[in-house]
C-alpha cells in the first residue's frame, strides 16, 4: 500500500481550518474583515493584510496565488474593492479571479475572499 501525501491544516477553529495545505497548494477558507463596521474598501484591506499572514505562515505570498474568488454585499461595490485589490495586487502578476454578488449570513460582512495559491 502506498503512503498517502500529507495533508497540513492550520487554525483549526472546529468548523473549519482556516489554511490547508496539500500536495504544494495552499487553500485559505474564506476570510472576512475583523472590524465589519467599515466600508467594502477597507473590509478589503484587512482581509488581503490577513491573507499575507496566512501564506507567509504557509510559506508562500500573494506572488504565487492561483485562483482568488471574491464574494460582495453588494456589486455596486466592485470598483471600490477592485481598487483596493489592484493597491494591494501591486506589480505581482494576478491570478485567476471571480467576483459575484452574494448574500452574507451576516449583516454586516461586506466582502468574504478565498485564495489558492502554490506553495
Amino acid at each position: 500500500m502506498t503512503e498517502k501525501p500529507p495533508i497540513t491544516r492550520l487554525h483549526n477553529v472546529g468548523k473549519l481550518s482556516r489554511v490547508v495545505s496539500y500536495q504544494g497548494t495552499i487553500y485559505l477558507s474564506g476570510l472576512t474583515a475583523a472590524d465589519k463596521s467599515t466600508d467594502t474598501a477597507d473590509q478589503a484591506r484587512q482581509i488581503f493584510a490577513r491573507a499575507d499572514e496566512l501564506l507567509a505562515e504557509a510559506g508562500t505570498d500573494r506572488s504565487r496565488l492561483l485562483f482568488t474568488q471574491i464574494w460582495l454585499r453588494d456589486i455596486g461595490d466592485f470598483d471600490a474593492m477592485n481598487a483596493a485589490w489592484m493597491a494591494w495586487i501591486g506589480d505581482v502578476d494576478p491570478p485567476a479571479r471571480a467576483t459575484v454578488e452574494a448574500k452574507f449570513a451576516l449583516p454586516e460582512i461586506r466582502i468574504e475572499v478565498q485564495f489558492t495559491a502554490a506553495a
